[in-house]
């Protein structure tokens, strides 16, 4: 696998650069381009996102698509487990995860006026699954909230065979 930037770069950066993902590839030029930062080494460590909302991205004026919310948080999650497979299993890489069942919770409208920050964690861990919460905050009000389960694929699995792709 290329790992093309630092330690401090996001996970989509160092792990998947060529990722095309809608909200996480690093190389789709048209998504949302998620950066996912741990806040620590630990497996359990937080990830942190800031992204900001663009125009085009509001359901009516000033307020986020609730689909676009779903994909942020979903991405976010998605390399929360990831990352927490990983640094359990002391890997150099996380395992090509894909999303089980993920339900989001909208509490509030989330302005698009401004930066927005994600955080997610792993709670739990069942084999190759895992849990994850997680929570969109806007101006230091959470506006929606996930819970989610992901699971780690291998070989046969289209996640796979990119991931495979990729470190060629």
């Amino acid at each position: 696998m290329a790992h093309a930037k630092s330690p401090q770069s996001a996970l989509q950066d160092r792990f998947l650069p060529e990722g095309i993902c809608f909200g996480c590839g690093a190389a789709n030029a048209l998504g949302l381009r998620i950066k996912s930062f741990p806040a620590g080494d630990a497996p359990e460590a937080e990830i942190e996102a800031t992204w900001t909302p663009r125009p085009e991205h509001q359901a009516f004026p000033g307020v986020l698509n609730g689909g676009i919310i779903g994909a942020l948080l979903d991405c976010h999650g998605n390399w929360t487990a990831g990352w927490y497979l990983m640094r359990s299993a002391g890997a150099a890489e996380p395992p090509p995860t894909v999303t089980m069942d993920f339900h989001v919770t909208l509490r509030r409208p989330t302005p698009v006026d401004g930066p927005l920050q994600l955080s997610a964690r792993a709670v739990a861990r069942e084999g190759d699954r895992v849990r994850v919460e997680a929570e969109l905050n806007a101006g230091g009000k959470v506006t929606a909230t996930m819970v989610a389960h992901f699971v780690a694929v291998g070989p046969g699995h289209p996640a796979f065979a990119a991931r495979a792709k990729a470190s060629v």
